[in-house]
């Protein structure tokens, strides 16, 4: 097991040092479909893409104004927790926000200030929430990235809606969905970590919960009885505890900021936290790539960071 734990971490350094780069690189245009799936898809490598999608409405039509306008009345499905934490570890528990029913201009009037309430909101719900509670807004955009559709010979599996509050928080974790994140207003603050860094980055078994908000307006933490552990990462990159995490001291993180107007390619498998300004309103595409060669290698890894007890 020793000489597995040394290859492990070696070959984590080696790919920092051979294809990896030290900063986010920029495209300035939309890639050619083939170029990109070489470059980018293929080995791996996040990159944030400028001017791939000026041609949207949306970048110019969503105001508050024109939302109220456009969707204001409709009921959609909202994130609430009280620290901004949506699925995340807090103690011993595996953490869910409460999933709440409330109108698009409900939503607004938090996030304008109009209306103060405990709890921080967060419209995440990823089940292509886009087309399936906003569809008055899908003229607003495109359905697809036609040339990411290409590159990957498939439509997108899901076409999420995003906007929240400044605390609302995405911990750490990964995805097997190649995800192009599109910024259509303020800035999502992104700290990613390639599959090659799982060594280094901590996983435990956590009971899953559920936020509550009571009447008195305190939240509560309610078990989901009879379900299955969750296998989740305890540590937190804004302020890692080295002394019970010594191994993270060994990951590179990578930061970058996404800007409106900009697109983050992020690639399936990488560890991601996220942070937001306010009011923030982003669009993603995800394909899911769940069966692809280089998803079966990556989980190769995991598995082999498994049996040496890194979990």
């Amino acid at each position: 097991m020793e000489f597995v734990k040394k290859r492990l971490s070696e070959f984590s350094l080696e790919a920092h040092e051979l294809y990896l780069n030290q900063s986010m690189p920029y495209l300035e245009k939309p890639p050619d479909p083939l170029q990109f799936y070489r470059d980018w898809i293929g080995p791996n490598k996040p990159c944030i893409i400028r001017n791939a999608f000026n041609h949207w409405p949306a970048l110019s039509r969503w105001t508050p104004e024109y939302l109220r306008e456009k969707v204001g009345s409709k009921v959609i499905s909202v994130a609430v927790t009280p620290n901004g934490y949506a699925d995340a570890v807090s103690g011993d528990r595996f953490v869910m926000p409460e999933e709440r029913r409330m109108s698009f201009n409900e939503v607004l009037d938090v996030i304008e200030g109009k209306v103060q309430q405990r709890g921080v909101l967060y419209v995440q719900r990823q089940c292509s929430n886009l087309l399936d509670e906003l569809p008055e807004l899908t003229d607003d955009v495109e359905p697809h990235v036609s040339w990411m559709s290409a590159a990957l010979g498939k439509s997108p599996d899901a076409v999420n809606f995003w906007l929240g509050e400044e605390s609302a928080i995405t911990s750490m974790h990964k995805d097997h969905y190649e995800n192009l994140y599109c910024v259509i207003s303020g800035e999502k603050n992104f700290i990613l970590l390639p599959p090659t860094d799982r060594p280094f980055i901590p996983y435990g078994l956590y009971q899953p919960a559920v936020y509550r908000q009571r009447d008195d307006g305190e939240f509560e933490v309610a078990d989901q009885s009879g379900s299955e552990k969750v296998p989740w990462i305890p540590l937190d990159p804004l302020d890692p505890d080295l002394g019970r995490y010594p191994q993270y001291q060994r990951a590179r993180p990578l930061r970058c900021s996404v800007k409106a107007g900009e697109m983050l390619y992020l690639p399936s498998l990488w560890f991601h936290h996220v942070q937001q300004s306010h009011g923030c309103i982003a669009v993603n595409f995800w394909y899911d790539m769940e069966y692809d060669i280089k998803y079966n290698y990556y989980q190769l890894l995991e598995t082999l960071c498994e049996v040496r007890g890194s979990t």
